[in-house]
């Protein structure tokens, strides 16, 4: 068995789900400055994770399913996980972000399971408070290392995709590390660099293999 992991926002899908959350509430600037902040590793993620979800205080848990079930995937995303699932891959996503969207998205791209955030609901509206598995900027690589006991799977089976801060963690323990569309800081730590909003150019390197 082989194993790969996905980030999920900004990589199996274009864009940042909390950003599309600030937006209705017509703070998607500041929010999306704190984004940007972590994803370059100049703020810690689980500061910058709780102070954003703080800052939703009040939208409705209704709109937040519906925007989560109508966020536009990164081309190549859905093709890609059938290609590595033939190839014998486990496909797993890990995200800083929320469960409403990675669940939702898991029987549209096909990957096999998810671990991400849980948004808090009092009375049908966010209370500001969000916990789970994805909660600090060590979880990707502590969650890899649990799955990988789990399955029987060692790092030279093991491939990782993100694009941000909070995934240099899981890149300690995977072979094939790929920055896609990726900040600076994670692009330093990898060995295979895609540039290109186009999934499918990882199945067709031969370093992916």
């Amino acid at each position: 068995m082989k194993l790969c992991v996905f980030d999920f926002d900004s990589t199996l899908m274009d864009g940042e789900t909390i950003d599309f959350l600030a937006k209705e509430l017509s703070i998607e600037d500041k929010v999306s400055v704190i984004t940007q902040r972590a994803m370059q590793g100049k703020m810690d993620f689980f500061e910058s994770l709780t102070k954003r979800v703080s800052l939703l205080k009040g939208l409705n848990e209704k709109l937040v399913d519906d925007i989560c079930h109508s966020l536009p995937y990164m081309p190549g995303a859905k093709e890609t996980i059938s290609e590595l699932k033939k190839r014998g891959y486990r496909v797993v996503v890990f995200s800083g972000g929320f469960r409403n969207a990675t669940s939702y998205a898991k029987d549209i791209l096909g990957f096999d399971a998810d671990f991400s955030n849980v948004l808090h609901v009092r009375d049908g509206l966010l209370s500001g408070l969000v916990g789970g598995d994805m909660m600090f900027g060590f979880s990707k690589g502590d969650m890899l290392q649990r799955l990988q006991t789990l399955l029987d799977v060692n790092p030279n089976r093991t491939m990782v995709v993100g694009d941000g801060a909070n995934d240099l963690s899981m890149f300690k323990f995977a072979n094939t590390k790929v920055a896609f569309c990726a900040k600076d800081i994670l692009k330093k730590e990898a060995n295979v660099v895609i540039d290109q909003k186009d999934l499918t150019k990882i199945i067709g390197d031969e370093r992916c293999i």
